[in-house]
């Protein structure tokens, strides 16, 4: 794993800033997931964090809202999922929840009433 491109970086901070204003009171929460730096010191790091629960393939965003649990992942135009997150998202769905594969803002929100949370308000136009 490679972690969010600059891109995809940039796609999160739109949909996480867009989320606050269309899920008032929603709880969104981004876990870091990787540890970029590599070699020995790298392994350790994932290994500390994988005894304390880290989950490999764990979605860039949850959003719980309104009683609902949404997982979203992130991925920039030709962004494709890693097979740990096919996995998770295997799981996830098979636990009851809800999960996206989002590359847009819109397909964030559409992703969250999708998963039955009542979005007040679409940035740029749309559902208010």
């Amino acid at each position: 794993m490679t972690g969010l491109s600059g891109r995809e970086a940039d796609i999160q901070r739109a949909v996480v800033a867009a989320l606050r204003v269309a899920l008032p009171g929603a709880i969104i929460h981004h876990s870091p997931n990787e540890h970029r730096a590599g070699g020995v010191a790298a392994r350790r790091v994932q290994g500390i964090r994988s005894g304390m629960g880290l989950c490999a393939g764990w979605s860039d965003l949850v959003v719980l809202a309104q009683g609902r649990v949404l997982f979203l992942e992130v991925k920039g135009p030709r962004g494709r999922l890693s097979p740990a997150q096919e996995a998770f998202r295997e799981r996830v769905l098979a636990e009851g929840h809800h999960w996206a594969l989002v590359r847009s803002v819109d397909e964030a929100l559409e992703a969250a009433a999708t998963a039955g949370m009542v979005v007040r308000a679409r940035v740029g136009g749309g559902r208010t």
